[in-house]
């Protein structure tokens, strides 16, 4: 073979990599993308079980200047009473989720801007107004052929004043 075909041959399993790399990032980032709509969809439909189910038993929160670890148990004690009591007329995005995947496909993270708003029953059975814009960094790991939430790091927007 000659030097001009082997050169040939050469960019061409480079090129055929590169675009499997690619196209595997972008099936990657529209799993995120679905998996971050649905996430959207159980806000509003008050769908813990669901929510969970996408979530490692090993998570990471970061929020309000501290970093814990909460048992799945422990979130589900927190995320069920949040939804039972609120329905959401709109949670939304705000922003185009900004998705990367690592180049190994093994590890992700997603960034999305929120809208919501709704109403909140009270611990004394009134309802108020809720509407708020929040913003986060959902981290993910690939296990067993699929993208599981591993972590998530968040922050309110201070309501105008």
């Amino acid at each position: 073979m000659s030097s001009s075909l082997q050169a040939i041959c050469i960019l061409l399993a480079i090129l055929a990599f590169h675009l499997t790399a690619f196209a595997q990032s972008k099936s990657a980032e529209d799993e995120l993308i679905k998996m971050h709509q649905d996430l959207l969809q159980f806000h509003l439909k008050g769908d813990v079980d669901s929510w969970l189910a996408t979530e490692s038993d090993q998570y990471v929160v970061a929020n309000r200047g501290e970093v814990t670890y909460p048992s799945k148990k422990d979130r589900e004690a927190r995320i069920g009473p949040y939804l039972k009591r609120t329905k959401f007329k709109e949670y939304r995005d705000l922003i185009a989720p900004v998705v990367r995947v690592s180049k190994d496909g093994s590890l992700a993270w997603l960034i999305a801007q929120v809208k919501a708003s709704g109403v909140q029953t009270a611990d004394d059975g009134k309802q108020q107004p809720l509407e708020f814009t929040s913003a986060w960094i959902e981290l993910f790991e690939r296990k067993d052929g699929k993208w599981i939430r591993v972590g998530n790091v968040s922050n309110f927007k201070p309501p105008d004043k």
